[in-house]
């Protein structure tokens, strides 16, 4: 039987670990050709590797445009075509209350969570267009829908996420290109284990703390979300465009108390326990 994106091919920023590891072992699994784009180059290449002949990967800082086109140009060069972009790297990014957060942290958090989606947008669209087809995947948040949830410049950018999938949805609805966006819940990953153990390795840690917080009594994990975003890729949600789904044990649809992220020292959390500006 042929696998749900047999013959299509997906690029994926931030692919290197978490949620985007996630989803390049799952979409691979299904049959898509598969670019790892990732600042962290060594660890893309070895995701690449692991997935076998079908695997490219590439150098990525989502927050400078040229580097995301080259991505887009990689996946065509590669193999052909692009079908499926996946906008996924992230950070926690700018911390602190809203009085002592700095316009440097501020703009980096933006520029990687916001700015590194538009660029993935337009270029996906670039040779989208022309083919007539395409599935263009965002990453958003559960602080993409609700407030509270997430540091300020985070939520912001979320938020901005799903505006910017409904707008550019609506576009480019006419070549046949779908737009959509997953908003995960709490999931399970370095850089999530980070901040709630203040241990990017104990997962194990986060995994029941975050249990223990979830309506569902279960943690969510990287599979959680790469399978939403499986679902909005795949031909099976052909009839789905300018949607966020939210994956997150329907911690939004209750009352929940705001996290403390707004009470930490003012700083830039990055991935796994990093922290500072982005060089």
């Amino acid at each position: 039987m042929a696998g749900r994106l047999e013959g299509k091919v997906a690029l994926i920023t931030g692919a290197a670990s978490g949620i985007g590891e996630g989803t390049a072992k799952r979409f691979a699994e299904e049959g898509a050709s598969i670019v790892v784009a990732d600042l962290q180059a060594e660890a893309g290449a070895a995701v690449a590797a692991s997935l076998g002949n079908s695997a490219r990967s590439i150098a990525c800082n989502v927050t400078k445009e040229d580097e995301v086109a080259a991505a887009v140009d990689l996946a065509v060069s590669a193999f052909g075509k692009l079908d499926i972009m996946v906008n996924n790297a992230g950070i926690v990014g700018a911390v602190g209350p809203i009085a002592d957060t700095t316009a440097e942290a501020w703009h980096n958090t933006i520029a990687i969570l916001l700015d590194g989606v538009f660029y993935g947008m337009k270029h996906a669209a670039r040779v989208m267009r022309p083919q007539g087809s395409g599935s263009i995947l965002s990453l958003s948040s559960t602080a993409g829908v609700m407030g509270g949830l997430g540091p300020h410049a985070y939520t912001a950018a979320k938020h901005g996420v799903v505006g910017l999938t409904k707008s550019v949805g609506s576009e480019l609805s006419r070549y046949g290109i779908r737009v959509n966006a997953v908003s995960p819940g709490n999931t399970v990953t370095a850089m999530t284990a980070g901040v709630i153990t203040g241990d990017p390795d104990d997962t194990a840690g986060a995994t029941e703390t975050i249990a223990s917080g979830a309506p569902l009594g279960i943690a969510g994990e990287p599979i959680d979300i790469a399978n939403a975003l499986l679902y909005l890729a795949s031909d099976e949600a052909r009839y789905v465009t300018g949607h966020t789904l939210v994956v997150d044990s329907g911690q939004t649809t209750g009352t929940l108390e705001p996290t403390d992220f707004h009470f930490q020292d003012a700083d830039v959390m990055r991935e796994a326990g990093k922290r500072g500006i982005q060089d």
